[in-house]
């Protein structure tokens, strides 16, 4: 079933593992939890073998234990989990995986946009069906956070500061009071929340301002912040497991070279503390430089390799690559990576004369160049 999809949701990508830990899992569960607060946890930050478990579970997303317990603690009080942090730090991979855990379906999504509208979070109408009989349950159609409250499972909001005002505020009666009335219907007019319903909602700290949180509608929500993964460590693993998982999606055999890898994290990671010593807006990459944008890259590369090079990944390419994915402002971010590429890849290649550096440095003087 997975190889008819192109991105599979965590309950279908891990049912075999998700079903064994239901199978073994004797802890008391919350409402109508697939799983208990312990196995949840399992499944996400991957087993260790002081849990004494008979099959060994993989880690899933890299990041603090205790952001995963607290999110997991705040759905089991039924109020609503807001993951928020800069862009590309997990947090949707995270809710995603912590509704597959809980509830065995991710899929019940609300993607917040200046367009998204109260009816995208309650419900509308089969306008045919409603011209035909008049309105009735059976016309209605129930939105993704209608869904979940019936039956009572997570349900989630992507990006819920670029959502208007007034969806936040139709959000607001939705988490406090757990019902939908439908004042169309004469009977059965209203929706109650099952128990096991809750909200999991992420937001992009960069977005400060578009429209920020009202007082009323962050009572409502516990916050979990998501750090951006600054360890070189963890996040080498991260970028590991989420190429691993490419590499097999595009059923390529390839071995990742330590030393390309490392070329990656350290030009991120210089980039990173330029970004930070800059003075103005100007002298900062449009980029984030997220571990995602590293995936990117890296991606990127691999199969510029593939298919139109010999099979196998360069530094040379990595570097055009990774030139390319960040200059997207011409000539500002141009300029910045040129004089990157100057004052910081050039002085490794000197330093250390081994070939990834060198290969490195040609690349992305290359690029520059034919996007100058």
């Amino acid at each position: 079933m997975t190889d008819e999809m192109l991105r599979a949701p965590a309950e279908v990508k891990y049912a075999d593992e998700l079903d064994w830990l239901e199978s073994v899992d004797d802890s008391p569960k919350p409402f109508s939890w697939r799983l208990s607060p312990r196995m949840v946890r399992l499944f996400v930050l991957g087993s260790e073998p002081a849990d004494g478990l008979d099959r060994e579970i993989p880690q899933k997303w890299f990041g603090d234990r205790g952001f995963v317990e607290r999110s997991i603690v705040t759905l089991a009080s039924d109020r609503g989990l807001l993951l928020i942090g800069d862009p590309g730090t997990g947090k949707s991979w995270l809710a995603e995986l912590l509704s597959a855990a809980i509830s065995r379906n991710s899929t019940l999504v609300v993607q917040g946009t200046a367009g998204t509208t109260e009816d995208h979070i309650k419900y509308s109408w089969n306008v045919s069906m409603v011209i035909a009989k008049g309105q009735s349950r059976e016309a209605m159609i129930p939105s993704p956070i209608m869904t979940a409250m019936e039956r009572g499972v997570i349900g989630r909001f992507e990006e819920l500061t670029r959502s208007t005002s007034d969806v936040q505020d139709a959000l607001i009666s939705i988490l406090s009071e757990k019902y939908v009335s439908i004042p169309e219907l004469d009977d059965d007019n209203i929706v109650f929340a099952q128990p096991g319903f809750s909200i999991i909602a992420t937001a992009n700290s960069r977005d400060r301002g578009v429209n920020d949180l009202s007082s009323a509608l962050k009572r409502r929500f516990n916050f979990v912040r998501i750090p951006v993964v600054t360890n070189k460590r963890s996040e080498a693993e991260i970028v590991r497991f989420r190429t691993t998982e490419l590499l097999r999606r595009h059923q390529i055999e390839l071995e990742l070279p330590p030393t390309l890898l490392d070329v990656l994290l350290q030009s991120f990671a210089d980039l990173r503390a330029a970004a930070a010593s800059a003075t103005s807006d100007d002298e900062r990459l449009e980029s984030a430089l997220s571990t995602a944008e590293q995936i990117g890259v890296l991606e990127d590369a691999i199969l510029h390799g593939q298919f139109f090079g010999d099979r196998t990944l360069s530094a040379q390419t990595l570097a055009g690559s990774l030139v390319g994915s960040l200059a997207r402002r011409s000539p500002e971010d141009l300029a910045i990576l040129n004089k990157f590429w100057h004052g910081v890849i050039e002085p490794r290649s000197k330093k250390d004369t081994g070939a990834p550096w060198q290969e490195f440095l040609e690349g992305g003087r290359e690029a520059i160049a034919k996007l100058s």
